[in-house]
């Protein structure tokens, strides 16, 4: 089994905000990392740059995480250079549209309720095998706020992250004996992601920072600090939670 610095950490959607704060704290923790990506790969091999830049261990691989054959390939890479995957951070977020439900048609529903669920299905299934073979992993969903919270239109996102919250939770239970953690991180708004920028205007920014406790909005590297936590030695015993961010 790798040693604990040398645990093999796979980030989905790793090219820009949570996905890139993530991958930057985990490599300086020690974890060599995978910067997963879709189209961004010059912002991926920042991030790598980056990375190893600082002392740490990068490296960025194209895959769509709806396509199984894609993770697979991903995997095979992965494992061809540094063996199995300890670590699966998964953040990559799915499109989905923003608009009433009135004005929705099932495709819009049900396609992001589709691709949500199989992305987390097949990329899942891909890192399992190593996990139990070596009886430790950590497993960490990004979800949303907005699965708990409702928000005027965004029915799609909030619905389908409801669903892999509760996938998360049966999966902890099932895994739990096999030395593997489930948790699930569920940021509220957060500042520099894509998410935010399609969102929220400055009328919407300045009522969620007046409703925030610390008095501003969350940054990425906030987010960051607590999937790292799920992703840690230190987190033994916590599985089938969710962290509200």
């Amino acid at each position: 089994m790798t040693g604990v610095t040398g645990r093999v950490a796979l980030v989905t959607g790793a090219s820009s905000g949570i996905g890139t704060a993530t991958a930057r704290l985990l490599a300086a923790r020690g974890m060599r990392v995978v910067v997963d990506y879709l189209h961004s790969g010059t912002a991926a091999e920042k991030v790598v740059a980056g990375i190893e830049a600082a002392g740490g261990q990068a490296m960025a691989v194209q895959a769509d995480v709806r396509q199984a054959a894609a993770i697979e390939r991903m995997i095979e890479q992965v494992h061809a250079a540094w063996g199995g995957i300890d670590v699966l951070v998964h953040n990559a977020l799915t499109p989905y549209v923003i608009k009433p439900f009135q004005d929705m048609t099932w495709e819009e529903l049900g396609g992001k309720l589709n691709d949500e669920m199989r992305a987390a299905f097949v990329i899942t299934k891909a890192v399992l095998p190593a996990m139990i073979e070596v009886g430790w992993g950590r497993i960490i969903y990004l979800g949303t706020g907005l699965s708990r919270q409702p928000r005027e239109g965004m029915i799609a996102l909030g619905t389908a992250k409801a669903a892999l919250a509760q996938f998360a939770r049966y999966l902890a239970q099932e895994l739990g004996p096999r030395g593997i953690t489930v948790n699930v991180v569920e940021p509220g708004p957060v500042e520099d992601t894509r998410m935010a920028a399609e969102v929220f205007d400055e009328e919407h920014k300045q009522r969620q920072v007046a409703a925030t406790p610390l008095g501003r909005l969350a940054h990425p590297g906030d987010v960051a600090q607590v999937v790292a936590f799920y992703a840690s030695e230190d987190n033994a015993f916590m599985t089938g939670t969710t962290a509200t961010v």
